[in-house]
C-alpha cells in the first residue's frame, strides 16, 4: 500500500513517473503502484448495503420501535386519564398519596427501566457487531488515497 507523502516531489528527486516495472506509481523506485481506491462515500455506502449492517439495524429497530410505542402509549394514557378522569386520579391510595402520584412516579420508573433495557439490549445484541463494522470501515478508509 502506497503512503501519500505530501513533502515528496518526484520531479525534484529526478525519478520519473514510472516504477521499475514500468507501471505508473508515485515516482519512487520500488513503490507499489496505486490501485483504484474507493472514496469515503463509496466505502460507507458499501458498508450500509452489507448484511452485517442490515442485521445491526434490524436488531435496533426490533427493540426501539415497540419500546417507543409502548412508552408513548403509557404516557398518553397518563395524560388522558389526568384530564378525562380527574376523579379516578384523585382517588387516595395510601394517606395523601393518590392514583395520579403513583402513576406519575410510574412514569419515572418506566423511564429508568426502559433506559436499562435499552443499554442491556445494545450490550448483548448490537455493540459487538457494530464495533466490528466500525473497525472494518476504519480499515477500509485508512487505505484511501487522498486526491
Amino acid at each position: 500500500m502506497a503512503v501519500d507523502d505530501p513533502w515528496y516531489e518526484a520531479t525534484a528527486s529526478g525519478w520519473s513517473g514510472e516504477t521499475a516495472a514500468g507501471a505508473p506509481g508515485d515516482g519512487r523506485p520500488g513503490a507499489v503502484p496505486r490501485q483504484r481506491v474507493h472514496s469515503a462515500a463509496e466505502i460507507y455506502l458499501e458498508v450500509q448495503r452489507s448484511p452485517a449492517f442490515q442485521e445491526v439495524r434490524r436488531r435496533y429497530r426490533r427493540f426501539v420501535f415497540p419500546a417507543t410505542l409502548a412508552f408513548l402509549l403509557w404516557y398518553l394514557a397518563y395524560v388522558v386519564a389526568a384530564t378525562a378522569a380527574p376523579g379516578l386520579m384523585a382517588r387516595p391510595v395510601a394517606g395523601a398519596v393518590n392514583v395520579a402520584m403513583v402513576a406519575g412516579l410510574g412514569q419515572f420508573l418506566t423511564t429508568f427501566l426502559l433506559t436499562w433495557a435499552y443499554a442491556r439490549h445494545a450490550r448483548l445484541r448490537r455493540d459487538r457487531a457494530a464495533l466490528e463494522l466500525r473497525w472494518d470501515t476504519q480499515e477500509m478508509t485508512r487505505g484511501m488515497v487522498q486526491p
